[in-house]
């Protein structure tokens, strides 16, 4: 199955309350930080409404 990985590259500070709780969901606490998830519907479409904060790439899992 293929896998996401997803980093923050901005900060949260001044973000809205909603960005912030998507950010947190997804497991993102401090710029620089870098998760993996599974690529499936419900974390692409979290990663599509915060694009802007993230770089996302796509990898063999």
């Amino acid at each position: 199955m293929k896998k996401l990985r997803i980093t923050l590259k901005r900060s949260l500070i001044d973000k809205s309350k909603k960005t912030k709780r998507i950010l947190r969901s997804l497991g993102l606490r401090r710029r620089g930080q870098t998760v993996i998830h599974n690529d499936v519907p419900s974390i692409r479409g979290q990663v599509e409404k915060v694009k802007r904060y993230l770089v996302v790439e796509e990898i063999e899992g």
